[in-house]
This record gives C-alpha cells, sequence and structure tokens, in this order.
C-alpha cells in the first residue's frame, strides 16, 4: 500500500492533495505515516520520494525530498556536524597561514611542552643511557629526512634566534616619607589622604607666602593638607614635590596627577637640607658654576635644574653702568646671516635658562649681570615668569638691547634669548685695545713733533728757501697757501653750497630715472602697435533693423529677468567673447553681457564694439549691482554664422589678455613719468632760488 502510494505520487504528482500531507485532518491515514527513522533502516527506499510530515502556511505545494536528504536533528546528527567542522578547520589550518596552528610560534611551544616532559620524567623507562648522542642523531635523522622532503631549511628554522628584551618599568626612588616614616603610619596617612576632597590652589606664580601659610592653617587643624599646582608646576611634579617641602618643612605621602598630599610631621622631624651638589649631574654642575656670583636663585623653578637667577631681586640702578665697547673684527660684519642665526637658535635650545624675569623696567643689574655671563657664554636665555602681572616682553627686549647692545634672537612669552655680537668685547679685550690705541697715538706725536722739527732745520740751513726734494703735503706751508689762494670761507657760504650740491645730485639722478621711463614707455608702445595691428575692428552697419519703443522695452525687461549672463574681463571684446554671444543668441533673443569697467564712456565704447562685431541690435546699457550689463537684441533675420568664419578678425584669448597687460604697463609707465617731470621742475626751481640767495649773499 505504501509503496504504490510513493509510486503513484512519482508518476502523479498532482494526486498528492494537502489532506493527505495533514494528518491531523484525516486521522484515519495517521497511522499509515511514514517515520524518519525507517528510512535509513531500509535501503529499499533510498530513491523514493519522501513526503513532509507538515507544510508551512505560505507553502501552496506539496514538498518532494529524498530520504537521504532529509534533515536529522538529533544529538548524534550534531557530533557529525561538529566533527566535519573539525576535520575542515584542520584542513585550512594545512593550507592557509593561521596563528597558533602553523609556524615559529607553535613550534616554540612544542619545544617548551617537550622540555616540560623532559624535566618531569621521573620514570627509568624514559630515561636513555646518552641522551647527547640521542639528540645529535634525532637531528641528524630531521636534517637529512627534511632535506629529502622539502631540499632545504624547514619553514621555522632560523640562523639566529632573536630574543626580544621587554622594557623594564623605571624603578621609583624612595621618597623622604617613605625613608623617615613608618610604613604603618604611612599606609594609614595614604588612605587617609586617598579620602581627601578639599585642597589648596597653587596658581601661576608658584608656591607663594600665601600658599605656605594656608598650609600651615590647614595643619593645625588636620595632620594632612592637600595641594593642587596649575601651570607650570604640573608639569614637572618631582620639582613641586622639592618646592613644597623645601617651603613649608612637611612631607608628601601621597602624589596623583597634579595632587600632592602633604603631612606635617612628627613632633621629632627637622627638615634638614641635603647636599645636592654630589647627587648632581655634571652637567647641572657646570651650568651652577656658570651662574655662580650672578644674583641669588630662583626656587620656584618650574622646569629641571640647575636653577636660574631671579632677575626681580637685582638691583634696578647700578651705579656707574655704562654699555659695553663694541668693534667689529677686521673683515667681518657685524649683522648676522640667515644661517647663523638659525645655528645660534639651534643652539640656544639645548642650553638652560640663565635669568627669570618678571618686571618691564628697571634692568640695570640684570644688564649688568648679561655683561657678566657674555664673558664665559655667548647666549643669554631669558624666561618669563609665569602669573606675573602686566608683563610686556616687547618692552623687556627693547630695554636689554638697548643696556647691553646685544642681539635679539628670539622673543615670545615665555623667552628672550639674546646673543652678545660678533664686536662684543670683553674687559681685558677692551683694555688691551685702549692700551694700544694710547700707544700708537703717543708715536703718532712723536712722528709729527720730530718731522716739524727736521722742516724747520731745513729751512733755516737753505735760508729760508724751500729744498726741491722736500714734499709739502700736510703741512703748515701747505694750508697757509690754500687760504691765501681761495681766502677765508664763510660758513653761511659752506651751507648753500652743500645745499646746492645736493639739488643738484638728486636732479641728475631724477633725470635719470626719468630716461629709464622714457624707453621703456617706447618699448611698450611698440608692443601695444604690434598687437593692436592684429586686431581689425569691424565697422558698423548703417542697414540695422528699427524696432518700436514697445518692442525695446519688452526686449529690455526680458533681458534684465534673464539669469543667464556672459561677463567681460581685463581682455575686452575678443573672439572667444563672441563665440558665447552667439551660442547664447542660439537659445534665446537677448543677450545679457556684463562688463566691469567703471567709466562710463569705456561701458559705451565697448557697447558699440559689441553690436559692429556680432550684427545685432543694441537695446539698451543699464547699471545694475554687479556692473554694467549691455542687452543686445540678435535681430529678426539672425542667422549663426559657422565656426571657421566667426571671428576672425579680432584678437585671441592669448593676446587679448597681453594688450591689456600692455595697456596697464604703458598707463602706469606714463603716470610715474609725468610725477618725475613734476620732480624734476621742482628742483629746477629750488636751484634757481638758492643761486639768487648766494647771489644776493655776496
Amino acid at each position: 500500500m505504501l509503496t504504490s502510494l510513493f509510486l503513484s505520487a512519482r508518476a502523479f504528482p498532482s494526486l498528492i492533495t494537502n489532506s493527505s500531507l495533514n494528518p491531523s485532518r484525516n486521522p484515519s491515514n495517521a497511522s499509515k505515516i511514514p517515520q524518519f527513522d525507517q528510512f535509513s533502516e531500509n535501503s529499499r527506499f533510498s530513491d523514493a520520494p519522501i513526503k513532509v510530515p507538515t507544510t508551512a502556511p505560505w507553502m501552496k505545494g506539496p514538498l518532494l525530498i529524498r530520504p537521504d536528504e532529509v534533515l536529522d536533528t538529533s544529538y548524534r546528527h550534531e557530533k557529525r556536524i561538529r566533527g566535519q567542522n573539525a576535520e575542515e578547520k584542520t584542513f585550512k589550518a594545512l593550507n592557509r597561514r593561521e596563528s597558533g596552528v602553523r609556524g615559529s610560534k607553535a613550534m616554540k611551544k612544542i619545544v617548551r611542552k617537550v622540555e616540560k616532559l623532559e624535566e618531569n620524567s621521573d620514570s627509568e623507562e624514559t630515561q636513555m643511557d646518552n641522551p647527547v648522542e640521542f639528540k645529535s642523531l634525532g637531528r641528524i635523522a630531521e636534517e637529512t629526512e627534511s632535506g629529502k622532503r622539502f631540499s632545504g631549511k624547514m619553514p621555522w628554522d632560523r640562523e639566529e634566534e632573536k630574543f626580544i628584551l621587554r622594557r623594564t618599568k623605571k624603578e621609583r626612588a624612595p621618597t623622604a616619607a617613605d625613608l623617615i616614616l613608618d610604613e604603618g603610619l604611612l599606609k594609614r596617612l595614604r588612605r587617609e589622604a586617598s579620602k581627601m576632597r578639599k585642597w589648596v590652589n597653587v596658581r601661576k606664580a608658584g608656591v607663594t607666602e600665601t600658599v605656605v601659610n594656608d598650609i600651615r592653617s590647614i595643619w593645625r587643624l588636620n595632620e594632612l593638607a592637600m595641594v593642587r599646582f596649575d601651570v607650570p608646576l604640573c608639569r614637572n611634579m618631582e620639582r613641586a614635590q622639592e618646592i613644597i617641602e623645601m617651603k613649608t618643612g612637611g612631607l608628601v605621602v601621597l602624589s596623583k596627577k597634579e595632587f600632592l598630599v602633604v603631612y606635617r610631621g612628627p613632633p621629632s622631624y627637622s627638615s634638614e637640607k641635603t647636599n645636592s651638589e654630589i647627587n648632581s649631574s655634571l652637567y647641572e654642575r657646570e651650568a651652577d658654576r656658570l651662574l655662580n656670583g650672578l644674583g641669588p636663585r630662583y626656587m620656584d623653578w618650574w622646569m629641571r635644574r640647575p636653577f636660574p637667577v631671579d632677575a626681580d631681586l637685582l638691583p634696578e640702578v647700578v651705579d656707574g653702568y655704562t654699555t659695553p665697547s663694541r668693534r667689529c673684527p677686521p673683515n667681518t660684519r657685524a649683522k648676522l646671516s640667515d644661517q647663523e642665526l638659525t645655528y645660534l637658535r639651534n643652539i640656544a635650545q639645548a642650553l638652560p635658562f640663565h635669568f627669570v624675569l618678571g618686571r618691564n623696567h628697571g634692568l640695570q643689574g640684570l644688564a649688568s649681570a648679561i655683561v657678566k655671563l657674555w664673558e664665559k657664554c655667548v647666549i643669554a636665555k631669558i624666561a618669563i615668569k609665569w602669573g606675573a602681572l602686566n608683563t610686556n616682553n616687547e618692552q623687556m627686549a627693547d630695554e636689554l638691547k638697548h643696556l647691553t647692545g646685544g642681539v635679539l634672537i628670539l622673543r615670545n612669552r615665555y623667552l628672550i634669548i639674546l646673543y652678545r655680537g660678533k664686536d662684543f668685547l670683553t674687559d681685558e679685550v677692551a683694555d688691551l685695545v685702549d692700551d694700544r690705541e694710547r700707544l700708537l697715538r703717543r708715536y703718532q706725536h712723536f712722528e709729527e713733533t720730530k718731522r716739524e722739527s727736521d722742516i724747520e732745520i731745513s729751512v733755516a740751513v737753505t735760508n729760508h728757501k724751500q729744498l726741491e726734494g722736500t714734499s709739502k703735503t700736510g703741512t703748515l706751508s701747505e694750508f697757509q697757501e690754500l687760504q691765501r689762494r681761495f681766502g677765508e670761507m664763510e660758513m653761511t657760504n659752506l651751507e648753500t653750497e652743500a645745499e646746492k650740491a645736493k639739488l643738484e645730485k638728486e636732479l641728475k639722478s631724477q633725470e635719470h630715472k626719468l630716461s629709464i621711463l622714457k624707453s621703456k614707455i617706447e618699448k611698450s608702445t611698440t608692443e601695444l602697435f604690434k598687437l593692436n595691428s592684429l586686431w581689425k575692428p569691424s565697422e558698423r552697419d548703417d542697414d540695422i533693423e528699427i524696432l518700436s519703443n514697445e518692442e525695446r522695452e519688452c526686449l529690455r525687461r526680458i533681458g534684465l529677468k534673464m539669469n543667464s549672463s556672459l561677463v567681460l574681463g581685463r581682455r575686452g571684446v575678443f573672439d572667444g567673447v563672441m563665440e558665447g554671444l552667439h551660442q547664447h543668441w542660439k537659445h534665446r533673443e537677448v543677450a545679457k553681457v556684463i562688463t566691469m569697467q567703471k567709466t562710463f564712456s569705456r561701458v559705451v565704447y565697448t557697447a558699440k564694439s559689441l553690436e559692429a562685431e556680432s550684427n545685432g541690435v543694441l537695446i539698451s546699457i543699464e547699471k545694475l549691482k554687479e556692473g554694467h550689463a549691455i542687452l543686445i537684441y540678435r535681430g529678426k533675420n539672425y542667422r549663426r554664422p559657422s565656426s571657421k568664419l566667426m571671428a576672425q578678425n579680432l584678437l585671441t584669448k592669448r593676446n587679448a589678455l597681453q594688450r591689456s597687460v600692455a595697456l596697464q604697463r604703458l598707463g602706469s609707465l606714463k603716470f610715474f613719468a609725468y610725477q618725475r617731470e613734476r620732480a624734476i621742475g621742482d628742483l629746477k626751481v629750488k636751484l634757481v632760488n638758492l643761486q639768487d640767495c648766494a647771489s644776493e649773499l655776496c
């Protein structure tokens, strides 16, 4: 019965109805519905179709599948699928490069496990008499086998083993609280410090007396005080900790971000200053030796050591201070080149700050300290105090330049860098130069007196007759002879002669410049003439279409409402403009041309040239926000010309630009030539007036 049913279903699939597929509707046939496990046992139904026990509501027809394609949702079937997935993964691992399956990492793991097995194996069966020999034999076997198979090295073999050294953490240096306080007390204090929510703010000015007084007032009620640091000290919390411990005499027990918790210390604690000179680096010791003797140090310094000199504590006025003498060495220029300036800025970047400044005026004490520093270092680096009121780095730099005569390399709101200059002389060198000049003047005086005495002796011997071989250059007789020849000249005549020579020199210069301008005008005129010869403007046609006033008004309104327009630039009317105009007329009757020319006469000239070149009808010229709008009507009998015959008599775009530039250049040259001519005329008038004044005085 069942077999015949399936056969009939295969032969006539239309005979299977929904009632036969749903056992709930036909309970009499429910016992005849086949089970899924029957097909796995009976192989004779392997090729026969099967009826699915239930159908979805959206399925209108029967679903026929083969028995071996029926899905088994049992646990045994899931195991089989998982096994297949594992086989697929291993197959992929053998053919693809995946992390953790092949490569050096996996081989290292295998080697570690084998080493652990060898270390943990205690049984005598696994032990060998000669393990070294076994290892060597195993290596030889592996090498021969791998050489036969792959004829080379294995993928995980490497010539040199690379070791990766991990970055070691910096060991935290023990603080004063760690060394002095007990461990239990320190833990308790840190636990209480982590619960604190009120603090004292340290502004840009640093740990001032007000901050110290606030911390000590808190210590009267509580043994801990929290401090919050603002810039610049928050960028160097180690330095902030040193400053707060030095000024308050407490101990920092907790540090987190920009906060420090300070403990007032046990009763027996006394702040002792340690000698940091021994532990400091060579760089700091040399910088301290350089700054020693220049003035008091600024202990609230927020950057690395050494501590710079506090320029605000230096005297405002120094008795007998003068700007140091300067003299440039021979064959050198005092002015710095760009390369030298860059080199000095690079050097100054690595140098420590020498001074800290917070006031704008009264810097003679700082200037004398800078001059003293320049004897050892060519650059003086000055930092501007954070939080100082009304600081003006420009005024600071100007006054320091005036007092020291140095060269300003760099200036901003954070620092000022001064270079001593190439012509700077130290006190010792300046004294040597003065002594040398004094000695030279003494020798010159001796030579002059000796020469005069020799001349007197020679005149006395020759009975007041001058010898032929002697020279009168630079002698008193030469001066007397010149005085007799030209007479004594008054000071007023000297001034007028000097003014006259100055005017003549200026007149000659202006005439030379005018001649250069005239030659340039001639050259520009010839270039403009060549460009104008390429342009042959068309004549206006007398046979123009006549339009009534109503038509003109209608066309004018149409043109003003148009959004599309043709813009004329500095090139004016050239062949590209005419092509664009005919392209506008291809789709509409009126074309709107906007020109940026300011003079109305030039706008009218442009409108007439457009009308003549295009054979259109000029409607009107309107003043708009963008410029002047020229409305041109194409005419009732308009025919678009061919591209070959279009605008053959006009300039190209390139030539039109050259013509515009030449016109602009010619106009500028003529304007400057007119100015020169006026200046020459004024100079000639002044010269004539000066000559008249000189003649009247004579």
